[in-house]
Order: C-alpha cells, then sequence, then structure tokens
C-alpha cells in the first residue's frame, strides 16, 4: 500500500507542470474569454454578458486599420514562406545526405540567422534592399529612363524582402528536421528501387517522398506558423505595408475596446486550424504507408 503513494517528488513536478501549462495557455484563453464580452463590456473582468458583438465590430473595422487586407496579406506570405520552406529543406536535405565540399560552412551559414537578433537581421535586409533602392534609382536616371524612375517606387514587399527575412527564420528549423529524418532513413529501400530500374526521379517520387511525406508537412506547418505570428523580422523589412501580426502590436496602443481581443482570438483559431490540418494530413499519409507495408 505505502508502494502506491506518490512521493513528495512527483507533486513537486506536478505542481511545477501545472503552473508551465498555466503560464503557457492561461493568456490566451483569457483573451479568448474576454473576446466575448458583451456590448458593455472592457478588457478586464468581470464579464458583462456574452455575445458576439465585438467580432462584429472586427468584421467592420478598426479605424483607419483594413484588417481583413492584413489578413489576406498574412495568408499569402505564410502560405508562401511554407512552400518555400518544404522545397529548399528538402532539396537541402538531399544534397547533405552525399559528400560536399566546404558542407561545415554552408551548414553553420544557414543555422547562423538562429543565434542572430531577429532586428538585427530585419535592420540588414531593410539595409539591404534600401541600398538596392538606391542603385535601381541611379541606374534608371543613367540611362535616361525618367517615366520609370518617377513611377519606381522600393523593392521592399511582401514577397520580397519580408519573404527573404522570414526564410531566415524558417529554411534553419526545416534543414535541422530533415538531417533528423533522413539519419533515420533507411538507404535500403532506395537501393532495391535502384536494383528494380527505377531511376533516380522515380526513386525520390516513389520510394523516399512516401515515406518522409509526414514529416514534411511538419516542416510545412513550422514555415507557415512561424511566419505567420513573426514580429521582429518583419518590422525593418516589409515596406509600407503591415501583416497582421504588426497591425495587431499597433493596435494594442490605440484599441482600448474587446475588438484587440477578438482579432487575437481569429489569429489563434487560424494557427489551430493549420496545425490541426498538419497533424491530420500528416497522421493521414502515416496510416496510408502503414497499410501498403502491412499488404
Amino acid at each position: 500500500m505505502n508502494s502506491d503513494r506518490r512521493s513528495p517528488v512527483f507533486w513537486l513536478l506536478a505542481a511545477f507542470f501545472a503552473a508551465y501549462v498555466l503560464f503557457l495557455y492561461g493568456p490566451m484563453l483569457v483573451i479568448v474569454v474576454l473576446s466575448f464580452q458583451g456590448p458593455d463590456g472592457g478588457l478586464t473582468f468581470p464579464m458583462r454578458s456574452m455575445s458576439l458583438h465585438w467580432f462584429h465590430k472586427l468584421a467592420e473595422g478598426l479605424g483607419t486599420v483594413d484588417i481583413s487586407s492584413a489578413l489576406k496579406r498574412s495568408l499569402g506570405l505564410g502560405l508562401t514562406v511554407m512552400a518555400f520552406t518544404v522545397v529548399f529543406s528538402v532539396l537541402a536535405g538531399l544534397a547533405f545526405r552525399k559528400k560536399l565540399r566546404f558542407a561545415n560552412v554552408l551548414f553553420f551559414t544557414v543555422v547562423a540567422s538562429l543565434i542572430m537578433p531577429s532586428i538585427i537581421v530585419s535592420l540588414g535586409i531593410g539595409l539591404e534592399f534600401r541600398l538596392l533602392d538606391g542603385a535601381i534609382k541611379k541606374m534608371l536616371e543613367t540611362f535616361g529612363m525618367e517615366s520609370a524612375l518617377e513611377n519606381y517606387g522600393t523593392a521592399l514587399g511582401i514577397y520580397t524582402s519580408a519573404l527573404g527575412a522570414h526564410l531566415t527564420w524558417t529554411l534553419p528549423f526545416g534543414l535541422l528536421i530533415m538531417f533528423a529524418i533522413f539519419n533515420r532513413f533507411n538507404p535500403a529501400y532506395e537501393e532495391a528501387a535502384r536494383d528494380l530500374g527505377a531511376t533516380p526521379w522515380q526513386t525520390f517520387r516513389h520510394v523516399v517522398l512516401p515515406l518522409i511525406a509526414p514529416s514534411v508537412v511538419g516542416i510545412g506547418m513550422f514555415g507557415f506558423t512561424l511566419s505567420w505570428d513573426e514580429i521582429a523580422r518583419t518590422t525593418q523589412a516589409i515596406g509600407d505595408v503591415n501583416t497582421l501580426p504588426l497591425e495587431l502590436q499597433g493596435l494594442t496602443t490605440t484599441v482600448t475596446t474587446p475588438s484587440i481581443y477578438a482579432l487575437g482570438t481569429v489569429t489563434m483559431v487560424v494557427s489551430f486550424l493549420v496545425m490541426g490540418l498538419a497533424v491530420g494530413l500528416s497522421t493521414l499519409l502515416a496510416k496510408r504507408q502503414q497499410a501498403k507495408r502491412d499488404t
């Protein structure tokens, strides 16, 4: 009977874990709850009835901020970052399976952005593109292209500088995940395919890709979610428009109604939907692969 008692260490660790979960998810829960305040509700408890009033206000817009456009920009950028992260990570993972000259230098160059302060990366990319703007304007002026010079704005933008800034954050994670995948990958499957006359492309398409597909879906999820809520690497590298996280950050100092909580709830819902879809797709691919093995 005494052997069934929990030790004091167990309860200490359990209390620590409970505090950790509360600290991690408590703020999100509070935001979600307060976003359902009634029309007379404020930014704090107690709740004053419950309704979808602030979600309707959010749909109407928050002053001069176009939330729907910011949402579309963030979704477009996140999906683009996801696609680039998946493609480049898989290609890099395949390349590092072979002996490469200066492989260590290349690897540390890729992952160096993880240890660099995000704001420094953003400032550097923003400065590079401003220098590029100056060079382009100088070239247009030299060749006498006055009309093009007048219409030229800046190379900074969602799918140029901001895309590059986000990839400096997502690609290292994707590469590290691919290293872990291929370290456990059994090359016997590829050898069997080659023995049966498969070309390198057929081997990759019909053997390698189906086996690593669940993990590739995870890389895509990482790419989207890391881009979706990124602020520091976006601030100086996005140009004259804002993504949804930047709009949300700016609204925290100007909006004094639960509309800001409604926006936070919508943002979290999108994140959880993407994670749910990724987990579901990964599970489905894993089950299909297991079914093929069983047959």
